[in-house]
């Protein structure tokens, strides 16, 4: 295969740079000389990410496979910060191994799968890697979950055709996240037959549920009397200043203050005195003596989702100043549109579906932050709609991608 070919040419240079990069030379040597004594002689599924952000999203599907499933799971990983990720979750699991991933090299490959009964290699979003998919193909099935192809590989991916239709032959399954990513791997050498839109993992959450009955007590008991709810969730600490001056201009509207770290409760309570408003303390709160009050300083942790269910307006905090952003899915999955800032480095993936959906909406300032509340206050059953089919386009996916690999294991057994 002129895949390896090439690998073959370019071997000796790599050799020759490892002698004067000693960090290069560590980092190939992790992967290739790796030890892999921790293998033994039973049935395994390979799981294959690239880094933190697959390891993450595969874990709902790793530990789905753990409890439903008898097979051992090898997880391989490509960075290092995605090995410390892995060891961490799963150092309590003793049905995974994990490995660093050995840079596609065919002896390597070779060498782990004489270790192991492979049944079927799961490669978490597109990692095309030619020689582990067809070693793997020789030994068990192979699929592609969570399956995308962005703009940029597109392209480079076009060129390759000719090369990647070969390699995709033994690809048992490309399960995708959107249908544009269905016609573009169709595009560049899969089989239509073999490809499916399932939906995103990231996307694929279950939260506790609240009734309306629950709903209504807690609006009750926090004292709304009709007005307008708005939940600032894990505001930090740059914020909560912003949050009031947008709440001072809203009219007939509680604010239910949630700081990320409640050891912060005092700092904030003095902000609310300067500003000339009313709270109460959360855990202070007694529903039989409740004067109303401007706002619910929430000093209790493990509530947030449940005030997230009844917000009429929601923010998204860790994203006005430089934080990196906390989980817009959650007030999602309670139907309401996440109003969020600009700093979401740590939701990049997310926060740009959401806004592609048209089911979020980005601000950077009080006065946008105001227009956003306007917006969503006029079309929020357009934005009601958004979410209830973006939840519908992702529900279940791990389940579904189960449901695949039960099936094509059965067709192997």
């Amino acid at each position: 295969m002129l895949y390896n070919v090439i690998r073959v040419l370019i071997t000796p240079f790599l050799y020759m740079y490892m002698l004067v990069n000693k960090e290069k030379k560590e980092f190939f040597y992790k992967r290739i000389k790796q030890n892999l004594d921790i293998l033994k002689k039973e049935k395994y599924i390979w799981v294959h990410c690239s880094s933190v952000g697959e390891v993450n999203l595969s874990e709902a599907l790793v530990k789905k496979i753990l409890s439903e499933r008898k097979e051992r799971i090898l997880l391989t990983v490509m960075t290092d910060t995605g090995m410390g990720t892995a060891k961490e979750k799963y150092k309590n699991n003793e049905r995974v191994d994990i490995l660093y991933f050995p840079l596609d090299d065919k002896n390597v490959i070779k060498n782990i799968l004489e270790r192991i009964e492979m049944k079927i290699l799961i490669l978490i979003e597109t990692e095309i890697w030619p020689n582990l998919i067809t070693e793997c193909h020789k030994n068990g099935k192979v699929i592609v979950v969570n399956g995308r192809i962005s703009d940029r590989s597109f392209g480079r991916y076009e060129k390759l055709s000719f090369y990647l239709r070969g390699v995709f032959k033994d690809v048992d399954g490309f399960y995708m996240q959107s249908k544009l990513d269905s016609e573009r791997i169709i595009k560049i050498g899969a089989d239509e037959n073999r490809v499916e839109t399932l939906g995103n993992l990231k996307f694929d959450i279950d939260l506790e549920r609240f009734d309306e009955k629950t709903k209504e007590e807690l609006k009750k008991f926090l004292g709304v009397h009709g007005r307008k709810v708005f939940t600032a969730g894990s505001t930090r600490t740059g914020e909560n200043e912003i949050i009031l001056q947008v709440f001072k201009k809203l009219t007939n509207t509680i604010l239910i203050l949630v700081p990320r770290h409640i050891e912060r409760v005092p700092v904030i309570e003095e902000l609310i005195k300067k500003e000339g408003l009313t709270y109460k303390k959360y855990n202070k709160i007694d529903s039989d003596n409740f004067e109303k009050t401007d706002i619910i300083l929430v000093d209790k942790i493990g509530v947030l989702r449940k005030l997230y269910s009844i917000a009429d307006i929601a923010f998204v905090g860790g994203t006005l100043v430089d934080i990196g952003g906390h989980s817009l899915l959650e007030p999602l999955f309670y139907g309401k549109t996440p109003i969020f800032g600009p700093y979401l480095q740590n939701v990049k993936d997310i926060s740009k579906e959401v806004l592609n959906k048209n089911i979020g909406y980005k601000v950077e300032n009080v006065d946008e932050f105001l227009e956003a509340v306007n917006q969503i206050e006029r079309n929020s059953d357009m934005y009601k709609k958004n979410i209830e089919v973006f939840f519908e386009e992702n529900n279940r996916t791990a389940d579904k991608i189960l449901e695949k690999i039960d099936k094509l294991l059965e067709l192997e057994d």
